[in-house]
């Protein structure tokens, strides 16, 4: 009878009613209270587990060898040698483990090195893949680029482990380039002045409508975007026929017509730098028109990143990017130059998107308009939303950042609320409608100088401080018989305001005597 722990005759033997194995009592009950296990067969044991032995009680007999004292020498000397071939053997057990680790942690530090090799050169190809697309002109990017299909490269079709597509992302040089020309136009804006020629008060104070140019069809009446090129007076209008046209004004004349969208023009914006216009529509896409010498456009790309209508398209002051906002409640960054989405913000949900999205002046900070009545403040770099305001009531329609750089006007239901971007706060509220009719657009003008309100008509506002009054210059009617004035834009220098309304004419509104608004033959599309 062999204790199973000590190897020795136990002296209170006890029995395991679970394994049958016998133990020393006190080896066991101090191994249950540690570990409450069997040591041999790793199962639950308890004390109760545990049935005593009854043995009797005799004197042991003594070892033959402890009989006589070279007996026990010989007893000691067979213990010693044992343990220091147990020693033996347990040191070389350490040296090979020693070695084994060591050998681990080298092969470890060499794959640490390695990664972090193929990370740089990584990141270094990535770079240089960024540089070679914004160096490549877009004109010599054909239907045909081998690297772009339908706007999108071959790297965002590509489908990350959650589901998601996988985005390059905005690289440190293309943000070292967004924070120099936020330095330079920051310096630029503390020097800048009202121009000489931009209209005086007592001009916009008689203007009035000097020409009405019907643009788009009549089976679908409703222009609901207009931008200008101011360097060419061309006029860019987007409409509910799903069309966009391009109004020549010093000439009358209309220079093309752009189709492909198959739902309603929601928004578009020129870039006036490589001849392109950008146009975002309900059906979900967006479109990159390239202009030629000859005055037509042609689609370069059709970009299919929104799950939602596209709402709001704005452009960054590179004129290298822009952004586009989607009633999928997300808004994504765009490299101009290969139509590519670089990063795309936001949890797509389809319930309280986006209705309107702008660049401040400086290009660090852009603003959306939402659904739910919010404004969110974004940091371009790195797409965060660093404020919110709250307070209007209905869908944020339209927003406009002043070229000062301090204030922000928001349009919805309630009217027009301005935000003193300094101190994060609404320091004024233009209500000029009833509750019932919303403010559907509103634009500051380049100097800084008026702001212009459209909803039920158009008002003109001459631009104050934080503490002073913001007195009305000046109503123009709608004269469509709509009541719905849906975007408005100020030409160079505030010489006239291009309004659009639920019709499908273009109004020019200015002084009746300037040459250059003279109304000219009105050149109808086909219908």
């Amino acid at each position: 009878m062999i204790c199973a722990i000590s190897g020795e005759v136990p002296e209170e033997p006890v029995l395991s009613k679970k394994s049958g194995l016998l133990f020393e009592r006190r080896l066991i009950e101090r191994y249950i209270e540690d570990h409450g296990k069997c040591p041999v067969t790793r199962d639950d044991l308890a004390m109760d587990d545990l049935v005593t032995v009854k043995t009797d009680k005799v004197v042991k007999p003594r070892p033959l060898q402890a009989a006589s004292v070279p007996g026990l020498l010989g007893m000691f000397q067979n213990e010693w040698d044992a343990l220091m071939l147990s020693n033996f053997a347990l040191e070389q057990q350490l040296h090979t483990a020693r070695q084994e680790l060591s050998h681990a942690l080298y092969q470890h530090d060499a794959a640490c090195r390695v990664i972090a090799r193929l990370k740089k050169e990584r990141d270094e190809s990535r770079t240089l893949l960024a540089q070679a697309e914004r160096q490549i002109p877009i004109s010599a990017a054909g239907p045909a680029h081998v690297s772009v299909t339908n706007g999108k490269r071959a790297l965002e079709d590509e489908v990350g482990p959650d589901g998601k597509r996988i985005r390059p992302g905005i690289n440190p040089i293309m943000i070292d380039e967004l924070t120099e020309c936020n330095s330079m136009l920051s310096a630029q804006r503390k020097k800048r002045q009202v121009p000489p020629s931009l209209a005086p008060i007592d001009a916009l104070e008689r203007y009035t409508q000097v020409s009405s140019h019907p643009l788009h069809k009549t089976n679908k009446p409703g222009i609901l975007s207009i931008d200008i090129d101011h360097s060419k007076d061309i006029i860019a209008t987007g409409g509910i026929d799903t069309n966009a046209v391009l109004f020549d004004r010093p000439s009358g004349q209309v220079l093309c017509t752009l189709t492909g969208h198959s739902k309603k023009v929601t928004s578009l914006k020129f870039v006036p730098r490589d001849e392109l216009l950008i146009t975002g529509s309900a059906d979900k896409t967006v479109r990159i028109w390239q202009g030629s010498k000859d005055g037509s456009y042609s689609c370069r790309h059709t970009l299919k990143d929104h799950g939602a209508e596209v709402e709001a398209v704005t452009v960054h002051a590179t004129q290298k990017y822009f952004v586009t906002a989607s009633r999928d409640n997300t808004w994504c960054f765009y490299d101009i130059s290969t139509g590519s989405c670089l990063t795309q913000v936001g949890e797509a949900s389809g319930q309280d998107g986006y209705t309107a999205a702008a660049f401040h002046p400086d290009g660090l900070i852009l603003g959306t308009g939402t659904s739910e009545a919010v404004v969110k403040i974004w940091d371009v770099k790195s797409q965060t939303n660093v404020a919110k305001f709250d307070g209007h009531v209905g869908a944020v329609t339209a927003m406009s950042f002043s070229e000062n750089g301090y204030f922000l006007a928001t349009a919805a239901l309630d009217g027009v609320k301005l935000w003193d971007l300094r101190k994060l706060r609404n320091f004024r509220t233009l209500s000029p409608y009833d509750p019932d009719t919303p403010t559907s657009s509103v634009e500051f003008d380049f100097s800084g100088n008026y702001l212009a309100v459209a909803g039920a008509d158009i008002r003109v506002y001459q631009v104050a401080n934080v503490k002073s009054e913001w007195n009305l210059v000046k109503t123009l009617p709608d004269l469509s018989g709509t009541g719905k004035v849906t975007s408005l834009k100020f030409g160079t220098d505030a010489k006239y305001v291009a309004v659009g309304s639920m019709d499908r004419n273009l109004r020019i509104f200015g002084l009746p005597g300037d040459e250059r608004m003279e109304e000219e033959a009105p050149q109808s599309p086909e219908k």
